[in-house]
């Protein structure tokens, strides 16, 4: 019985069933674990870290499926690869109310629990990408769920993609949406004291230069793996590259789009590392990162840039996962439930 079950859950990785469905990924991400590693083989380790099993099945998955590295395309096919691998692995998830809105001139979704009451706190949310890639539908299911878990509603906004509109479009999009919000407070059926910004990778990034802006205006930043800086190669950019998703080629082709030649590396408007943080009104931050994410070590190195200045920061490393965890809600366990740990954050800080 054992083997018959080992070799149903191998032919769901077998390259002839190529390019991988759907039904067969959320069959493989929700095997028991013990079957998981027999099919992908010994752990994967690093920094005394060990890759979630079912994130391992994820990574050989989309291996033997012919998934392209979004990077690898033209623009166009890489934002419709991107949205295809979030579709995959984000499911359904159930909430109250979704509603489109245009917030400052830019297409918005506003997310609303079923808890949530007319003066609920509101998560401004911006998504990532590498600032070429993703939109309001690429990341829909988190959004979904980090609304309902938390309590709290969520207005993702649309912000402009380069190369057709460079930096700093996409900071300056993120700024109005942000002032909107607080504008616009009455409206969205929120409280204005307690709007908060976030965002993953490059959507964390601006939500960083957000929270820096508006200063007391926001209550709350909840930064998702981001990204801090646009020169340097750290340890973790050097060493995680390949193999974990987010590999060294997007980064350098999402930089390359978004920053125009002669932009200053250290303008704190994209690189947040190298910003002059105030000792009083900026908001309390959370910030999480992943044990295999080459961003890693500079999203931690901007955790410790906070706190020397006095905010008030927690920081959490899923040592388990990989860059673009906050994506994969539909299939598959622990990331998952990071996610889940999200919300329960967001939860009791707005």
């Amino acid at each position: 019985m054992r083997m018959s079950i080992l070799a149903r859950a191998s032919s769901l990785i077998d390259p002839l069933l190529v390019p991988v469905k759907k039904p067969a990924f959320t069959a493989a991400m929700n095997l028991p674990a013990a079957v998981q590693r027999r099919i992908v083989g010994k752990p994967v380790t690093y920094d005394g870290q060990t890759l979630a099993v079912d994130t391992q099945t994820m990574l050989a998955l989309m291996k033997v499926s012919g998934e392209p590295d979004p990077s690898t395309l033209p623009i166009p096919k890489g934002r419709a690869a991107m949205l295809r691998q979030t579709r995959l692995g984000g499911g359904r998830q159930e909430i109250g109310s979704v509603r489109e809105l245009w917030v400052a001139g830019l297409k918005a979704r506003l997310y609303v629990p079923e808890s949530a009451s007319g003066d609920a706190p509101l998560l401004v949310f911006l998504h990532g990408g590498g600032f070429i890639f993703g939109d309001l539908d690429s990341h829909d299911a988190p959004c979904r769920l980090i609304a309902r878990e938390s309590g709290v509603k969520v207005l993702s906004v649309d912000y402009r993609l380069a190369p057709e509109a460079p930096f700093p479009a996409a900071y300056d999009d993120s700024l109005a949406a942000f002032r909107w919000a607080v504008d616009h407070a009455s409206e969205l059926g929120v409280d204005p004291s307690r709007i908060g910004v976030g965002g993953d990778s490059a959507g964390g990034n601006l939500a960083a230069g957000v929270a820096l802006a508006v200063g007391e205006a926001c209550a709350f930043q909840l930064l998702i793996y981001p990204v801090t800086q646009s020169e340097g190669n750290t340890r973790s950019r050097q060493e995680l590259g390949e193999g974990f998703y987010l590999t060294s080629e997007f980064i350098a082709a999402a930089t390359g789009n978004y920053l125009p030649e002669g932009t200053d590396p250290r303008d704190p408007r994209h690189a947040p590392l190298y910003a002059d943080i105030p000792a009083t009104g900026v908001a309390p931050a959370y910030v999480a990162t992943a044990g295999f994410d080459p961003l890693r070590d500079e999203g931690e190195a901007y955790v410790a840039k906070l706190e020397e200045a006095g905010v008030k920061v927690v920081h959490k490393r899923f040592d388990d996962q990989i860059h673009g965890f906050f994506n994969v809600v539909g299939a598959g366990r622990t990331s998952r439930a990071a996610v889940l740990e999200i919300a329960r954050v967001l939860r009791e800080n707005l």
